[in-house]
């Protein structure tokens, strides 16, 4: 697979749109900064598989990160190229993009959702839609076993996060998920508008790098999350082996749930110098109560 992915000519795009703000009894025009928001078509080897709405950029790593979730591909090996449909200047170009199998392999798009095609989604939400909530649950393996994570060493990633998000700090108005490992070491990071979207784009990126379903060694071992922690957080951390999931926010039961049968640290509430831990604190280190 091509090591150099293609470049949205959008990518972390904002635009100016004309807003009234009001502060102090006052009111006046002025111009504000948005984060550009656009559809993605997914294909794999010609055929549609997905449609979501994301922030363009980092389009390869969300495709893969997407279809290695989703069961679809067992690694970046099955896969033989990932490019941009169309031609540079044309209207639209880089909202669709191609996955085409590896040679001698054929990616089998049967496998999503239980042999379901996936309709347009949006950047809200990743799990709408889905006839089976307890298919996923059954799917996700165990993470396997990994050292004990350090809880101010979370807390020090999450603070990182924060750093990681040079469209939001113009905008106010997207999602950074960010994979660390061993000693906090930053390995990936992504904006989007969709919270899934930006940790599918995390995921494609270790994916590419043989790092995905390592939580040893050289692997990662947190995924961290600028808001909430919602069930397809849970289950894509999972299917890329990362034993600690944290958020900034909290986490739905279903994330909860989920952790729990798959071996993840869930962590919410990750601000300052406090956490909360959700499940599995054996994961945690410093997480045993006194």
């Amino acid at each position: 697979m091509d090591e150099n992915p293609p470049v949205h000519p959008r990518a972390g795009a904002t635009t100016d749109v004309e807003v009234v703000r009001v502060e102090g009894g006052r009111a006046e025009r002025r111009a504000d900064a948005v984060a550009v928001e656009e559809p993605l078509e997914v294909r794999v080897d010609g055929e549609t598989v997905a449609v979501t709405m994301r922030t363009p950029g980092a389009d390869s790593d969300l495709a893969l990160g997407f279809l290695f979730s989703e069961g679809m591909i067992d690694g970046a090996g099955d896969v033989g190229s990932v490019a941009h449909c169309g031609r540079p200047g044309e209207e639209g170009y880089g909202n669709v993009v191609d996955v085409r199998s590896a040679g001698g392999h054929r990616i089998d798009v049967e496998r999503v959702l239980e042999g379901r095609r996936w309709s347009t989604t949006t950047s809200a939400c990743g799990v709408c839609g889905r006839r089976s909530i307890d298919g996923l649950l059954a799917r996700c393996s165990p993470v396997g076993d990994a050292p004990a994570l350090p809880a101010a060493e979370i807390l020090r990633c999450m603070a990182l996060l924060s750093g990681l998000q040079p469209v939001f700090s113009r905008t106010g108005g997207l999602h950074a998920a960010a994979a660390f490992g061993e000693g906090g070491a930053l390995l990936a990071s992504a904006e989007d508008v969709g919270r899934h979207n930006a940790v599918d784009k995390v995921v494609g990126a270790l994916l590419r790098r043989g790092l995905a379903g390592r939580p040893g060694p050289g692997g990662a071992r947190l995924l961290a999350v600028s808001g909430r922690t919602s069930f397809e957080i849970v289950q894509k951390g999972a299917a890329a082996g990362v034993p600690v999931v944290a958020g900034v926010s909290a986490p739905s039961s279903l994330a909860v749930d989920l952790a729990r049968g798959a071996g993840i640290a869930l962590v919410g509430f990750a601000r300052g110098d406090r956490l909360n831990v959700y499940t599995h604190a054996e994961r945690i280190a410093g997480a045993a109560p006194g």
